[in-house]
């Protein structure tokens, strides 16, 4: 029997390649790069020793309780509550908006319920179906919390007019009226003790499985029972369609002694500040913040994804949408191949719900394979 192929050492090629290995099939993973974990890789910095997230932050949550339990199989999850602040107009608010960015926004002392029919009273009452960003955001919270929070940060992210953006975005972006300033609400949070990269070399530490790094895809000659593919679906077609538009990153770093910030995320809505937010990474270490000496922190900059720039979120724009569905199709001509993972299916994924899918996928493919 051939071997099965995986292109991407993320966690879609990884939990695939575990479970397909898992029940005997020989598998071999390869990624271009060199280290696993795609964009969620982590390592020691030389410098400080904190534990970097060289292509910015990512904190697991999620209410699956399957695939946390699955996570948490290869590395020590640890508590983390991802509490991230706001510059804006020079002075720092808590997010998402809550009760407390309420009252220090307007300089008031709100109850839950007074905050709540205030909010209602600044919204846009007569937008009554809103379709896109900026007629959410308006319906939403109001022009004064709209356009301190939302818009600049959206302009500078996306790189498009919020008009230009479907409401579906903004609908995900909780208003709490307590004091709850954690991020995100679900039952399971963390960041593994050791980084995600150690995760997902732990998932792919199988004898059924061969891992080659610094290797194209393009460039195999061997044969294979199937493919896996999470790399980039126009790039499989050469790109004859056109390329799928997405926002990339750059990071500037800063380095000094003690703290640099005093948390880990603050965002700049300011549009006249370049960056949207900075990053200080060992406070998403919090069980260890406390033995560094010296900080490391990211500046982060969104912009168009050029031909030789990493991808990070799809843009899916109308016209995107469509140029993706034109690719779909063209794959439902191509047999031994299924298009994984975020690149390969051209959506936004967290992390859980990228584990959660690679299952599932190796668990239709291990069906269909012993029917």
């Amino acid at each position: 029997m051939s071997r099965v192929c995986i292109v991407g050492a993320g966690f879609s090629g990884a939990v695939i390649g575990r479970e397909l290995a898992q029940k005997g099939r020989k598998i071999l993973v390869v990624d271009e790069r060199r280290h696993v974990a795609g964009n969620c890789h982590t390592e020691r910095d030389d410098a400080t020793g904190i534990m970097v997230h060289r292509y910015g932050p990512h904190i697991f949550h999620t209410d699956d309780e399957e695939v946390w339990r699955y996570i948490s199989q290869f590395g020590e999850m640890m508590p983390y509550v991802n509490r991230v602040k706001a510059t804006v107009k020079g002075r720092v608010y808590s997010l998402p908006i809550n009760l407390h960015t309420i009252n220090q926004f307007f300089e008031a002392s709100f109850s839950p319920d007074e905050a709540r029919e205030f909010v209602r009273s600044q919204s846009r009452v007569d937008i009554y179906d809103p379709q896109t960003f900026e007629q959410q955001g308006l319906k939403f919270v109001g022009e004064a919390l709209y356009y301190a929070f939302f818009d600049g940060y959206t302009r500078k992210q996306w790189g498009v007019e919020p008009k230009k953006l479907p409401a579906s975005i903004l609908k995900r972006l909780p208003v709490r009226f307590n004091y709850n300033d954690n991020y995100f609400s679900h039952r399971f949070q963390g960041i593994p003790r050791k980084g995600y990269s150690a995760v997902v070399e732990e998932i792919l530490d199988h004898d059924n499985i061969e891992l080659k790094l610094n290797c194209r895809f393009e460039d195999l000659s061997e044969a294979f029972q199937h493919i896996f593919y999470s790399g980039p679906l126009d790039r499989y077609f050469n790109f004859d369609l056109g390329r799928l538009q997405y926002r990339t990153l750059q990071f500037e770093e800063i380095r000094q002694k003690g703290d640099i910030q005093g948390t880990a995320v603050m965002n700049y809505p300011d549009q006249e500040i370049p960056y949207t937010r900075i990053s200080e990474h060992k406070y998403f270490s919090p069980w260890e913040t406390d033995k560094f000496s010296h900080s490391v922190a990211y500046r982060e900059y969104s912009s168009s994804c050029g031909p030789d720039d990493i991808p990070y979120y799809p843009i899916r724009l109308v016209g995107d949408k469509n140029k993706f569905e034109e690719y779909k199709e063209r794959t439902k001509d191509i047999s031994g191949i299924t298009f994984v993972g975020r690149l390969g299916t051209y959506q936004y994924l967290d992390m859980d719900a990228t584990i959660r899918a690679a299952l599932d996928t190796a668990q239709q493919f291990l069906e269909s394979v012993d029917e």
